[in-house]
């Protein structure tokens, strides 16, 4: 199976990227290609980046309360550009009736503060074990 490709990335104006970057590390380690976005990145920027780099999947990390906006945008501009493939996932401060929308709106797996990186992994592992290379 050739690697995964994953982008993680911090939308909006929350400044708290340690999660994002702890993520990412797993993803590396357990032998997936990660591109990191960085701070501040817009629903645009992130769809962009996830189209030049040719991603498996975007996984977004948002502790600021955007969720019910961020996500949903995110799946929008990905339809509107032709590339609903890629899978999007995340984690964050995300209530649970939330989670419940987000996931009835195509969202991938959500994940919350404290989920070990190794669920994390197996996730993404699972999803796309059944790929053609």
């Amino acid at each position: 199976m050739k690697k995964l490709r994953i982008l993680v990335a911090k939308p909006g104006l929350d400044g708290h990227d340690r999660g994002a970057k702890v993520v990412a590390r797993a993803l590396r380690d357990a032998g997936m290609e990660v591109i990191y976005t960085g701070l501040h990145q817009t629903p645009e920027m992130i769809v962009d980046a996830a189209i030049q780099e040719d991603v498996d999947a975007i996984g977004l990390s948002i502790l600021s309360g955007a969720h019910m906006t961020i996500f949903p945008r995110v799946l929008e501009l990905l339809r509107e550009k032709g590339v609903e493939h890629i899978l999007v996932f995340g984690g964050g401060i995300i209530p649970d009736e939330d989670i419940e929308k987000l996931d009835a709106l195509g969202i991938g797996r959500l994940f919350t503060p404290g989920t070990p990186t190794t669920e994390i992994i197996s996730y993404l592992e699972e999803t796309f074990e059944d790929r053609a290379d």
